[in-house]
């Protein structure tokens, strides 16, 4: 069976609860209905009650944006898959390159993550990708296999396809640079290939790509065969854009 593409907006520390109800009720009328594809909207944590409410009645699903691998206690600014599954939310972005870069992120933390999330229903879209002097140095399979095999190894085929991968290089990510479809193509491909390897059904786990999609840019990387959507960043802050990135055409 072909894998249903992903279309998921992360919409990172943007948006009061008003712009947010405005923005996923106009994707509402706009993509609400899609068929064939999977959007998401990932907003963040004080809007996920506002967007669950704006897209209620559609096909669009509630993302968050990070989560704790714990399920309680004395965690001061943290937030339980517990806590997101009673918010509405479906699926949860985990491994961002901010938060690993940022927030010092490890491959340890961000697995117990996925298992956190799993445990309790959620779908992680876990993300992986590799620095421009890791590219540059020619370590990007390297790079991205070492995030995919701590994210992946030792899961049975069931948990893997609740998994979403996104790889995200990391030098294309806000800057407006873009990977050709072709380098894109490269590293999903090895992506599939390494869990393949790994005995997980491969042909099953969706691979996005993210790292400054645009309407103008969409088409030929879903052109590819192993690239099964987006994670959109900037680009699904507007609305018009963001549906014609759902919308697109390979």
């Amino acid at each position: 069976m072909p894998r249903t593409p992903v279309l998921a907006g992360n919409w990172k520390m943007h948006c009061s609860i008003a712009e947010a109800t405005a923005l996923a009720g106009g994707l509402a009328s706009k993509v609400g209905r899609v068929e064939g594809r999977r959007v998401i909207l990932a907003p963040p944590f004080t809007a996920l009650g506002a967007v669950r409410k704006a897209i209620e009645g559609t096909k669009i699903e509630l993302a968050a944006q990070n989560v704790h691998d714990q399920s309680k206690g004395a965690f001061t600014g943290e937030v339980s898959p517990a806590m997101l599954v009673d918010a509405g939310a479906t699926s949860v972005i985990v491994g961002h390159s901010e938060r690993r870069a940022l927030f010092g992120e490890s491959d340890d933390f961000i697995r117990r993550k996925i298992e956190s999330a799993l445990a309790i229903g959620l779908g992680p879209i876990v993300c992986v990708g590799e620095t421009l002097a890791q590219r540059d140095d020619g370590r990007t399979l390297a790079v991205v296999g070492s995030q995919v095999d701590a994210a992946m190894r030792g899961l049975d085929a069931a948990a893997a396809r609740r998994i979403v991968i996104a790889y995200e290089p990391v030098w294309a990510i806000g800057t407006g640079r873009v990977a050709t479809r072709e380098q894109a193509q490269e590293v999903h491909g090895q992506i599939r290939a390494l869990l393949q390897e790994m005995g997980l059904p491969a042909a099953d786990v969706p691979i996005l790509y993210g790292g400054s999609v645009k309407p103008d840019n969409v088409d030929g990387l879903m052109a590819e065969p192993d690239i099964d959507g987006a994670l959109v960043g900037g680009a699904s802050l507007e609305v018009d854009g963001f549906a014609r990135i759902v919308e697109y055409r390979a």
